[in-house]
């Protein structure tokens, strides 16, 4: 995809409303499965679907997130994002630190994603970032009753740390934990886990909103929300 020549922020009007909405020139998307878009066809991810949404061949996008990684290779992705010089990027993860583990270490989530903001925040001025919390809720999980609970039990201390850590770094948080669609069979792929064709696109949808009434991003393809 190529590059928009410079990226227009809102204006405002006499009446003191912005009267042009803010777009993108450079999306870069960090994460694990949810992200990397495990679930669903190549280049239908949710984030794949926002960057059409905000732009399409005029935005330069790139997807680091991969399958598996924990926060520890999440901040990792951060390097090579910034060498795109993005004006948005996403960050989202701690899922893999849940599963990979019989007790979370959330005090190493917190220093990842800690980490991982405050070096965006640092180099890129005026960046726009945004993370989301996890699911707390598994009904469609195949694990037993105990692991369960386990999981369950510690993404509620994951996500008061990023609760925390996005509110210090003044950035949105898109709340995942209690989204009614997590009861919804139709949005989780056969494993319980990662989201279904259905999902992402439900994920790309909310994404959206958040974005809109946070940084005030024209999106406008409602296409790629379907």
């Amino acid at each position: 995809m190529t590059e928009l020549r410079g990226n227009r922020e809102r204006r405002a009007s006499e009446d003191g409303e912005p009267d042009t909405a803010a777009t993108v020139s450079c999306f870069a998307a960090l994460g694990d499965s949810f992200t990397a878009g495990t679930g669903c066809e190549p280049g239908r991810s949710w984030a794949d679907r926002i960057a059409a949404a905000l732009g399409g061949d005029e935005v330069t996008y790139r997807n680091l997130a991969v399958h598996g990684a924990t926060s520890t290779e999440v901040r990792r992705q951060v390097g090579p994002a910034l060498q795109m010089e993005p004006d948005l990027i996403s960050v989202i993860c701690g899922v893999n630190d849940l599963l990979f583990a019989t007790r979370l270490d959330v005090l190493a989530y917190s220093r990842n994603l800690d980490g991982a903001l405050r070096a965006a925040q640092g180099s890129l001025a005026g960046v726009r970032i945004f993370t989301a919390t996890a699911p707390e809720s598994w009904d469609f999980l195949g694990v037993g009753p105990r692991t369960r609970a386990r999981i369950e039990r510690d993404a509620v201390r994951l996500n008061q740390a990023t609760r925390s850590i996005a509110a210090a770094h003044d950035i949105p948080l898109l709340e995942v934990a209690g989204d009614p669609g997590l009861s919804d069979p139709e949005n989780f792929n056969l494993d319980g886990l990662h989201p279904s064709p259905v999902g992402h696109a439900r994920a790309a949808r909310e994404v959206a909103a958040l974005l809109t009434n946070s940084f005030g991003l024209a999106i406008d393809d409602k296409e790629a929300f379907q």
